[in-house]
């Protein structure tokens, strides 16, 4: 009897265990490493990059597009890499108003690369998937029955499930391509989840594999670095950690991510440059606009070194492609690799040529922009040919010394093909410069926001800005209202200053009569000070914040905590903004004005009435708020009672909404009960009707707060 007692209560506790094992799972493979090597012919490589594919069951058209346009395009580039970084599906419903993983959008990838693979006639073995936050949507841990990244991914296939993907282009010269997995370990639905979240032993492990091999390589190694996420977009460690530091300790080139899609821009950039142990290092951070809308692919090339790339956009059939590999673009190169040649010049033209038609003729044409972009020089270049692999490579040489200067703008670069059809492509005119002079171009306001800000950083500037600006609103004027009110000259004051014109325009006066008529109610006051102490503290709402039924969680202001997880934040995780700060910005702080104004309103009614009846020589009147009991042209309540119902109805509507003044702070507040409400159905939806209605912090607080105002500031009859 004992033991058919027992075998229920240790599949319970098996059960409950189960979460607990997996995100112990998820931790120690932090600091996991796949390592992968190809062989490649010479020194020059190149790859493809494709980012934010957003398959969706709603959108067809997106993977037929890959097979059909993405795979055209390989079959002519012939790519030594693919690389697919992140937000491989959508999992967003129709309406896109809530996230869930959907297996047949997963099913729909894999056959799409396979259709790749046998279209564009690359190895499967080559191409290299990392998860993006849409691909964790909705997964409560690594390995669920939700985490179809790990059953359907080409990683998954090859068994190269690590956060950290190692590959080695071993040639004349090696080149690594270290891909790396920030995605949360535990997926919050959307809209939270918008950040990368590396840890310690993560950070420290992409920095040894980086280091392993700098140390292990007998010949000249270059490093190029991809995720999903910017660093703008990517949080600290645990530990305060971050990739920049390890990425410029180790002399990366570039680091290729995305996320942020084309309709921000269609390439965001930035030059990243510190000093690290008293020596300058810099890299470049390239992010890649995605396929969900625009159909961007990217080909980055290596030539000894030199990294540059060019971008298309696939809404027609790839034809043919010209990309510079040497000398590099002035714009874009990294001066690192030419302060290690100590001076040495390059004498030669390196060009790719990517077509699918036979190429008969390449020339590159040299231009003097301090001359009217007259032509300096036109280069023939001739194919470079090897007999084992196809290799799209043209060359020259030229005396790099002719064109010498100081300024990095000076000499531009053409290339001109002609194939066999008798179709000439040019490429972009673009400048060079054979010093390693950079000429680093005027960045967009957006760019700038996107990329240069460290989200993290302006999260909390932005929320603690927010809630001592609402603490100061609160605290101060109650603080003065408190001593001033036990001054019997305050009111006498008041009334001095409205009865006269010169001080009415005093604009310090209205200030500080808003604020400390504002905070005169000690109900309201104390209810406000509660509010904002309880959603700097305690949780916001609760919901089902890993899947559609799954266990409730909590958001706090300083991120989400899942119990069965064990994930919770202390340093305010910064993947909550996208709900925080619409909140804080445009709910709380107008309620707690709107509040105040409310009050101070129906102060102003009394004392303009009781300078009238002073002016009119009526009764003599009190001088406090509470010595004026109507409005003029109110009825006595004597009378009020002979009135008809419709008429009661009427005088009662012109007793809520007084004047215009008041019925201007009253539209104000219907405004902000609209956006509340919106909010609020957002979360709904994305976290489930029930709890996020049941949560009275976020839910029906500022309608409640908003709604005692308004009656309270009512003029008594």
């Amino acid at each position: 009897m004992a033991s058919k007692l027992w075998r229920p209560l240790r599949i319970l506790f098996l059960l409950l265990l189960l979460p607990l094992s997996a995100s112990r799972t998820a931790a120690e493979d932090d600091a996991a490493v796949a390592r992968s090597s190809f062989h490649i012919d010479g020194d020059v490589a190149w790859v493809v990059q494709v980012s934010d594919l957003h398959i969706s069951a709603y959108h067809p058209d997106r993977a037929d597009d890959l097979v059909r346009l993405l795979g055209s395009a390989l079959r002519a580039i012939r790519p030594h890499l693919l690389i697919v970084s992140g937000d491989i599906t959508d999992a967003k419903n129709r309406r896109k108003t809530t996230s869930r993983q959907d297996e047949d959008e997963w099913i729909t990838y894999k056959k799409t690369i396979d259709a790749i693979v046998e279209n564009g006639g690359i190895d499967k073995r080559r191409i290299f998937d990392i998860r993006g936050n849409h691909d964790t949507y909705g997964v409560p841990y690594r390995g669920s029955k939700l985490d179809f990244f790990s059953t359907y991914s080409v990683s998954s296939q090859l068994d190269r499930l690590r956060t950290i993907n190692s590959i080695l282009l071993q040639g004349d010269r090696s080149y690594l391509f270290l891909g790396i997995d920030d995605t949360m370990s535990v997926g919050i639905r959307y809209p939270s989840n918008l950040f990368g979240n590396p840890t310690d032993k993560r950070i420290e492990a992409v920095n040894s594999e980086l280091q392993y091999w700098t140390s292990h390589s007998n010949v000249p190694i270059t490093k190029v670095v991809f995720g999903h996420f910017p660093m703008s977009f990517t949080s600290s460690s645990e530990g305060g950690q971050r990739y920049e530091s390890v990425f410029a300790r180790q002399s990366i080139s570039a680091y290729l991510c995305g996320h942020l899609h084309a309709k921000i821009s269609k390439q965001l950039w930035r030059y990243h440059q510190m000093k690290i142990e008293e020596r300058s290092s810099s890299f470049w951070e390239w992010e890649l606009g995605d396929w969900k809308e625009s159909r961007l692919m990217r080909i980055l090339a290596i030539d000894r070194g030199t990294v540059s790339f060019v971008d298309h956009e696939l809404k027609q059939p790839f034809e043919t492609s010209i990309l510079i590999t040497y000398p590099a673009d002035s714009r874009n190169m990294n001066i690192m690799e030419f302060e290690s040649k100590k001076g040495s010049l390059r004498n030669d033209i390196n060009v790719l040529v990517f077509s699918e038609e036979l190429i008969l003729n390449v020339s590159a044409r040299v231009f003097d922009s301090h001359n009217e972009f007259k032509i300096v020089e036109d280069v023939p270049l001739q194919h470079v040919s090897s007999s084992s692999v196809y290799k799209p490579l043209f060359h020259a040489k030229w005396n790099a010394e002719n064109y010498r200067s100081p300024s990095p703008t000076r000499y531009w670069l053409q290339v001109f093909v002609l194939d066999s059809h008798g179709k000439k492509i040019l490429s972009e005119r673009r400048p060079f410069s054979v010093e390693g002079k950079m000429a680093i171009p005027h960045r967009p306001w957006l760019n700038r926001l996107m990329f240069e800000v460290e989200w993290e950083a302006m999260y909390k500037v932005l929320m603690w800005s927010n809630l001592a600006f609402t603490l100061i609103l609160l605290f101060i004027p109650k603080m003065l209202y408190h001593v001033l009110k036990r001054n019997s000259s305050y009111q006498r004051w008041a009334l001095s200053v409205i009865a006269s014109p010169v001080q009415q325009r005093n604009t310090c006066f209205w200030l500080v009569w808003f604020l400390m008529e504002g905070s005169s109610s000690k109900m309201l006051w104390f209810s406000l000070t509660l509010y904002v102490f309880w959603i700097s503290q305690m949780p916001w709402f609760w919901g089902h914040a890993t899947s559609e039924n799954g266990e409730i969680a909590q958001m706090y202001l300083s991120g989400w905590s899942v119990p069965s997880s064990g994930m919770s934040w202390a340093n305010y995780n910064p993947d909550v903004m996208v709900i925080t700060l619409p909140f804080l910005y445009l709910v709380v702080v107008p309620v707690v004005v709107l509040a105040y104004g409310l009050f101070a309103e129906r102060s102003a009614a009394y004392l303009w009435h009781h300078r009238t009846r002073v002016e009119g020589r009526v009764n003599q009147a009190d001088t406090t708020c509470e010595s004026a009991s109507f409005l003029p042209g109110s009825p006595d309540p004597g009378s009020l009672m002979k009135l008809s119902y419709k008429n009661k109805i009427k005088f009662m509507l012109r007793k809520f909404c007084g004047g215009w003044t008041r019925r201007l702070i009253l539209l104000a507040c219907l405004i902000t009960a609209t956006i509340h409400l919106k909010l609020s159905s957002m979360l709904m939806s994305a976290y489930g009707s029930t709890p996020v209605v049941l949560s009275p912090p976020l839910t029906w607080m500022p309608l409640i707060l908003l709604s005692v105002a308004a009656y309270c500031t009512m003029m008594p009859m």
